[in-house]
């Protein structure tokens, strides 16, 4: 396939996800209506908030002759996965700097961007977190020669501006709108995206996550973060940490799933599921106000956690 508007042509990806009323005696006795954007089902690679992020790094990597794209993420990274999946599809070369040391086999989401013809370079926690180091970045490219650098979630400049055009597209009513935050990008491009009349929440799915609300400042900008007073990230629901999980989750996420047939991840849209239920229970929502919740995807790990959710499952029946 030859380039990304021939792609988008082929109808590559669906940019018309559907949108759906959350029937539930526990919401609707509360008073508020819940609805939950699928972009899950936009693309099988590019799943959630993952293309949107990625749309416009790729354009910027192709119009100034990058042939490789080097990111970072952990060895579950729904970012590595969707930027493997990208380097094959558009006919770029692909360097994952992965969190932790090497595991073999490989586990799903690697093994699928090994396949892909990503190229893997491990870092031990301690190195990882200096990974924007220049000397680091500079011994990169002196394996790897030059590459375009795509941030860990794919979360820059760029990766807001496609995630503010996806929202500016939704025109339905509705009050408040929710996602779950790993890097703070997404949540940027949606206040962005947004009027101001309407109000953006993000849940954090990392433990101690006070960073993200800086993060998100810088990335919307500082004129904008001095007049945007219509967002907030809750920091309740982490459950631990991030890819962090307990029964309580679990359970939570089964019943979902059950009600709605809607699948969930207790990564990410899990835990914004839960906090949102968990926040209508307290009246946090005015009654007649309307949430829509954006699912951002990456059901792609659920493959690597069947044995975790599965051991989770089993301890809460021996107790």
């Amino acid at each position: 396939m030859n380039g990304i508007n021939k792609i988008l042509t082929e109808n590559f990806i669906d940019e018309n996800t559907p949108i759906k009323t959350i029937s539930d005696s526990l919401i609707e006795n509360a008073g508020v209506k819940l609805l939950i954007k699928r972009e899950y089902l936009n693309n099988q690679y590019f799943s959630g908030n993952k293309w949107h992020k990625l749309k416009y790094n790729l354009k910027e990597a192709k119009k100034n002759g990058f042939d490789t794209l080097l990111t970072f993420g952990g060895a579950y990274s729904n970012h590595i996965y969707a930027t493997a999946a990208a380097g094959k599809i558009f006919g770029f070369k692909t360097i994952g700097v992965i969190r932790g040391e090497e595991h073999l086999p490989l586990n799903p989401t690697l093994s699928f961007a090994g396949k892909c013809g990503m190229k893997f370079y491990y870092l031990d926690r301690k190195s990882y977190r200096q990974k924007y180091n220049v000397e680091l970045l500079k011994n990169l490219r002196k394996m790897f020669d030059e590459f375009y650098l795509v941030p860990e979630g794919g979360t820059n400049e760029l990766a807001v501006n496609g995630v503010e055009e996806f929202v500016s597209k939704i025109n339905i009513h509705y009050d408040h709108i929710c996602c779950p935050c790993g890097t703070g990008g997404t949540l940027a491009g949606i206040i962005k995206g947004i009027n101001k009349e309407k109000r953006a929440l993000g849940f954090s799915v990392l433990k101690g996550g006070n960073f993200l609300i800086k993060n998100v400042e810088n990335l919307i900008g500082e004129n904008e973060s001095a007049k945007s007073k219509n967002w907030n990230i809750n920091l309740d629901y982490h459950f631990g940490g991030y890819a962090k999980m307990n029964s309580r989750l679990i359970d939570f996420i089964d019943r979902f799933e059950k009600e709605n047939n809607i699948p969930l991840e207790p990564v990410y849209s899990g835990k914004m599921f839960y906090g949102i239920y968990d926040l209508v229970l307290k009246g946090h929502f005015e009654k007649g106000e309307t949430i829509l919740a954006i699912h951002t995807g990456g059901l792609q790990g659920l493959e690597g956690m069947k044995e975790k959710i599965k051991r989770i499952r089993v301890s809460k029946v021996i107790n």
